[in-house]
């Protein structure tokens, strides 16, 4: 069955300082689409356009040319509207830590939902569905977030949005600057939301392995377009193309495709380190590469 894209992109530009001497050009003639449900991950190296094209999305910048279709609407085609396309699409800057500003954690949380017009008994069900989602703890909810660690305010900030309930959550490099368990952790929170929920997520990282383990579908920007998208394993498999724009590929596909190189039947675009031990085990006779 075909799902119908909640977001559609058709050749969009965003050229800053036209018409100066300091014009450039962040976004060239970028069309693609992402499903309803789906959880789609954007890699690039830093200068690629990742963080303009995310802008776009739910109106926070305007195209210098192009469309942007939610639901098969151009979100420009009432700029008075444009509050509403954002609390649909909601993002997540990168260190969302830093816009914090309310007395409580509650409060933080509960800032877009009150916003949007909901009850009090609406915007508390909101706040602690939330809450819960980003690993935000009942006694968390009562203290200010400035008494919090980097990691926990990231989690409230993430609440915050997760609060609006947007049919489409975007987060821009969530787990930057946290330890490796702080990171794992909050992406088990991200992925257990998109699985509770079912609404669009959109991971943007610079670490392919993050990228890896989460996503369903990869889009690929380089120097301000877009290089390719797929599957992780149609993007895996193209690990010298990755290489060629700044890009890494995953430690397991790594070792896959040097196993691949010296004569082993190994998939070289494997990228998972279940799917490596598998196809191990496989060649040693302890079990099936399915």
């Amino acid at each position: 069955m075909t799902v119908e894209p909640i977001l559609q992109v058709e050749h969009l530009v965003h050229t800053y300082s036209e018409g100066t001497p300091f014009c450039r050009s962040a976004v060239q003639d970028m069309t693609f689409s992402v499903r309803r449900g789906e959880f789609l991950g954007i890699i690039g190296h830093t200068g690629s356009g990742k963080s303009t094209l995310i802008q776009h999305l739910n109106g926070l910048l305007q195209p210098t040319s192009g469309r942007i279709l939610l639901d098969g609407k151009d979100i420009w085609a009432e700029p008075k509207k444009i509050r509403d396309v954002r609390f649909r699409v909601g993002l997540v800057f990168q260190y969302p830590e830093y816009q914090l500003f309310e007395e409580t954690v509650y409060k933080d949380i509960a800032f877009g939902p009150t916003n949007m017009g909901k009850t009090p008994e609406e915007v508390d069900r909101c706040v602690r569905e939330a809450a819960a989602f980003a690993g935000v703890s009942e006694e968390q909810l009562t203290q200010s977030p400035f008494d919090l660690s980097g990691g926990q305010k990231r989690r409230v900030a993430i609440a915050g949005v997760i609060a609006m309930d947007p049919e489409v959550l975007i987060l821009d490099e969530p787990s930057a600057g946290l330890d490796p368990e702080g990171r794992e952790r909050l992406l088990s929170n991200i992925r257990t939301y998109h699985a509770a929920k079912g609404n669009t997520v959109i991971l943007v990282s610079h670490s392919m392995d993050e990228i890896a383990r989460n996503v369903d579908r990869i889009l690929v920007l380089k120097d301000a377009k877009v290089l390719m998208q797929g599957t992780p394993r149609e993007v895996f498999a193209r690990a010298e193309e990755l290489e060629s724009a700044g890009l890494n590929v995953p430690q397991v596909t790594k070792i896959a495709r040097a196993l691949h190189q010296r004569g082993l039947p190994i998939d070289p675009a494997v990228y998972t380190v279940e799917e490596l031990r598998r196809a191990i085990l496989a060649l040693r006779g302890g079990g099936s590469p399915c």
